[in-house]
């Protein structure tokens, strides 16, 4: 065997152990994310008055922390390495529980909003874990091993909703209070697991090296084929987004339970990881933009379901259509992202990168509740058919642009 040889495979048992490490993290800290964004409107309307309007205000400052963290994390993450970086990523998604904690006993609907926010804030650092993955990965595993560190979601579909089902009146009579203390020990094993993570501080894999300085980074975000990844996952996460958080709202409101729409939010979170086992050999065999297409159909298929009727199974899987959707159209725009910039201009292509989507994100979830609230449930359906298109546009653009190159 030779050196080189070696090397390969020695690269590839590393980015082995480190998906495994992360897709275990993102399993634990990552079920924050699902009981905020269930609990986050319904505990909004639990604090709000007469006006209900601004019931998803706290789901959009848990959308509104990951964009604001991202930045922040990609330079604490270069500072401190991955290990430190991330572990101060739990300690932030453990304040964020602490806060919205007391803000449901001191009855205070923008405290409550503040720590979503801060909890988000902790969830921008568990958004660089598919791209730590990628980066310590050799070039023919990245998009497999970004979405191996999201199949460990599957767990966190499992794992957060169950925590409200039993937690919720944990601490009555302060409503939903008990979930959001329960952050805490899970940030905790969160810090644990990560504490085992050991990533060579280098550029690149032994496949892959610097081509050239970094280049500014202007240069690099107007690249046509790093605008079109941009526009596919902005356009497939926004709209999970917008329809994911009035989905709880609309259940409750047609006269379902709240177990059945933290149910349906579960059935949900599982179709958003669980298609990650297999979704990154369907890129390395289809391609990045073939596997994009296929999540913007099935968000069409979300849509149409969603039109067609109120019923539990409607609602379902229309969530399950919309996860599925998700995690073809994410991952495979995320892996075309990753193949638009040099190892030396990773952190600051990243950060930008998760900035601009979640600020996207984060107001595609305040217009949900706004859109809801004013037209209900179908418009928020209707919304869908535009923006696809719009994704599919930008996907058409790239059979006019050659190759990329570094």
């Amino acid at each position: 065997m030779t050196t080189a040889t070696t090397a390969l495979a020695g690269a590839g048992r590393e980015g082995r152990r480190t998906a495994v490490l992360l897709a275990a993290a993102q399993a634990v800290v990552g079920s924050a994310a699902p009981i905020a964004i269930s609990l986050g409107a319904l505990a909004g309307q639990y604090l709000l008055g007469p006006d209900k309007s601004l019931a998803t205000a706290p789901v959009t400052g848990f959308n509104l922390g990951v964009a604001l963290g991202a930045l922040p994390a990609a330079a604490l993450i270069r500072r401190l390495g991955h290990r430190g970086g991330f572990m101060t990523g739990t300690m932030v998604t453990a304040l964020g529980g602490l806060t919205a904690t007391l803000a449901l006993f001191q009855d205070s609907f923008w405290l409550f909003a503040l720590g979503l926010c801060v909890i988000g804030a902790g969830g921008a650092f568990v958004q660089q874990f598919r791209f730590a993955a990628a980066d310590n990965a050799p070039y023919e595993f990245k998009a497999r091993a970004i979405s191996f560190v999201l199949a460990g979601g599957i767990i966190t579909a499992i794992l957060g909703p169950q925590i409200v089902i039993y937690t919720r009146e944990l601490l009555a009579p302060v409503m939903f209070a008990g979930s959001f203390a329960s952050i805490l020990p899970l940030a905790a094993i969160g810090a644990l697991i990560l504490s085992f993570l050991h990533i060579s501080p280098r550029t690149g894999t032994v496949t892959e090296t610097a081509t050239g300085d970094a280049r500014p980074l202007a240069e690099i975000v107007t690249q046509p084929r790093f605008v079109a990844a941009l526009f596919c996952t902005v356009g497939s996460y926004a709209l999970m987004s917008f329809v994911m958080t009035g989905a709880p709202l609309a259940m409750v409101g047609c006269g379902l339970s709240e177990d059945d729409a933290t149910l349906g939010i579960s059935w949900h979170v599982m179709a958003m990881f669980g298609p990650s086992f297999f979704t990154g050999a369907l890129i390395h065999r289809f391609g990045a933009e073939r596997i994009v297409a296929a999540g913007l159909v099935l968000l069409v298929g979300c849509a149409a379901v969603a039109l067609s009727g109120l019923a539990l199974w409607q609602f379902w899987t229309a969530l399950i259509l919309l996860g599925l959707g998700w995690n073809f159209g994410f991952i495979g725009a995320t892996a075309m992202v990753t193949a638009s910039y040099r190892p030396s201009e990773k952190s600051k292509v990243q950060g930008f990168h998760d900035f601009v989507l979640f600020g996207s994100v984060a107001f595609s979830s305040l217009m949900s509740g706004a859109i809801y609230n004013a037209w209900g449930w179908t418009m928020l359906n209707w919304v869908v058919f535009p923006v696809v298109a719009l994704c599919f546009v930008a996907l058409g653009t790239l059979r006019m642009v050659g190759p990329l190159k570094l």
